[in-house]
């Protein structure tokens, strides 16, 4: 079993930056892949970015590609979403998830994280 925990949300105003976390424990030697994932109310769970956990394969959705940008500190089973330009559609629950594969459909994730609250403000 792999446990997820996210922090770092908040609320900014438009054009600021977030840096969100998401730290790994348990089984963490079980993990290949990680994604970043976010869900507006009433909207399906939207895909940001997917990355080999111990290697340099990434893959960013083209909304926040430029603007988003992760990293991993993997003597700390961290990732981070460093996240720039914040818009106010990028209002959402952003979620870190840990599976088996890089894939952008959240369905192919074992492990999630309870969700942070990213708000922009206009």
């Amino acid at each position: 079993q792999v446990q997820l925990t996210e922090s770092g949300g908040g609320l900014v105003q438009a054009g600021g930056s977030l840096r969100l976390s998401c730290v790994a424990s348990g089984h963490t030697s079980s993990i290949y892949a990680m994604g970043w994932f976010r869900q507006a109310p009433g909207t399906e769970r939207e895909f940001l970015v997917t990355f080999k956990w111990s290697g340099s394969i990434t893959y960013y959705a083209n909304s926040v590609k430029g603007r988003f940008t992760i990293s991993r500190d993997n003597a700390k089973n961290t990732a981070y979403l460093q996240m720039n330009s914040l818009k106010p559609e990028d209002t959402a629950v952003y979620y870190c998830a840990a599976g088996g594969d890089l894939s952008y459909n959240h369905r192919n994730y074992h492990y999630w994280g309870q969700g942070t609250q990213v708000t922009v403000s206009s």
